[in-house]
């Protein structure tokens, strides 16, 4: 699509504006950038090298280029890869320890499990022989191109449909066999439409009834949609939110409840860099608690960082699965710019090399 925009411009010379959080998906074509940081501070615009100098938000190959000192800054992975070579380099050493950094093994009885799973909407086979397990503690990204079969994977981990053949279990037991109430106790599900979970007429009625409907104490469900979006007026009517506010709401009810096993379906649409990032945190955080988090995802940057498993689906199968750097990285189609850039040397993150240089720049590689 945006390379069709982009001839619109340049052979029909129209105007073209596209508003977008991910600009790592779009700030290559552009020639202009207008950051609206809000809250009534000064709209910035310019030309986007000019811009992501100094942004608060940029994508990964930006901030990769600032942390190298790379000018001019690029804007692509093919840019920043006609700088990498020093980085790439300086990197080396500490290379082999960043790949064996592997999910966190488990011998305990998986949260869920997937054996031989087949699923379809009539005529037409969604999964064939799905085998899967997920294991407290741990985040797995489902990845896929559309149609793949990730949301049919989710909708049956979480009971919405019976497995034409193959088994589902969730701490278990057959989801699709377990009432409402009980499927609730164990698993949370945030789908791509999140607005289907909210009913109420105000952000304080919706969070207040997550709260009983979980046992949670008052202002529990609010204190995650805080952490992930601060300063919603709590009178506000959900339909009245942007989209990645009400995805926010919707995450903060799920979240909240913190669940045995939680499920997101597309969790990072329309959130800004910010709230994405936070998000990263409290899924971290319920992996540290012993939650087990499975996200279908098409976004490979928060995949980098967050996941500890990879398993990519294509038409209905999975092609790949084993620790999420593994599996990223030697994919040209779901690695992360960072990835990209410094390949082939298994790097995910800007944050990554950024802990990596201050390493090298103060006691050597590790030991």
């Amino acid at each position: 699509m945006l390379a069709a925009l982009t001839r619109l411009v340049h052979d029909l010379g129209i105007t073209v504006v596209v508003a977008e959080h991910r600009l790592e998906r779009v700030v290559q074509y552009a020639d202009r950038v207008v950051i609206v940081p809000g809250a009534g501070e000064r709209v910035i615009v310019g030309l986007p090298a000019e811009v992501l100098a100094a942004s608060p938000v940029a994508p990964p190959v930006v901030e990769l280029g600032r942390l190298a000192g790379w000018s001019p800054l690029p804007l692509s992975v093919r840019d920043a890869r006609r700088s990498a070579a020093a980085l790439r380099e300086r990197l080396a050493p500490l290379a082999p320890h960043v790949s064996e950094q592997l999910v966190r093994a488990s011998s305990a009885e998986p949260v869920a499990r997937a054996t031989d799973l087949h699923a379809g909407y009539g005529p037409v086979t969604a999964l064939r022989g799905i085998d899967m397990a997920v294991h407290a503690g741990e985040v797995v990204a489902i990845m896929g191109r559309n149609g793949a079969g990730k949301s049919t994977l989710l909708a049956h981990l979480v009971g919405l449909r019976e497995p034409l053949r193959g088994e589902v279990l969730v701490q278990g037991r057959q989801p699709h066999r377990l009432s409402a109430r009980d499927v609730v106790r164990s698993t949370g599900l945030v789908p791509q439409d999140s607005g289907v979970l909210l009913y109420h007429d105000t952000v304080a009625a919706e969070c207040a009834a997550a709260d009983r409907d979980a046992d949670l104490a008052p202002g529990a469900t609010r204190a995650v949609l805080d952490r992930l979006v601060p300063g919603i007026d709590q009178r506000a009517h959900p339909r009245d939110l942007s989209e990645g506010q009400r995805l926010s709401l919707a995450l903060a009810i799920v979240l909240g409840a913190e669940p045995p096993l939680v499920l997101l379906d597309e969790p990072t649409r329309g959130l800004d860099y910010a709230a994405k990032q936070r998000l990263i945190a409290i899924l971290r955080d319920l992996a540290a608690d012993g939650h087990a988090v499975v996200l279908a995802t098409h976004d490979v940057e928060v995949v980098a960082a967050v996941a500890d498993r990879a398993i990519v689906l294509a038409d209905g199968e999975v092609v790949a699965d084993g620790p999420a750097r593994s599996v990223v990285v030697h994919s040209p189609v779901f690695a992360p710019q960072v990835a990209k850039v410094l390949a082939p040397e298994p790097w995910l993150t800007v944050a990554e090399v950024s802990r990596a240089l201050d390493l090298l720049a103060g006691s050597g590689t590790p030991a």
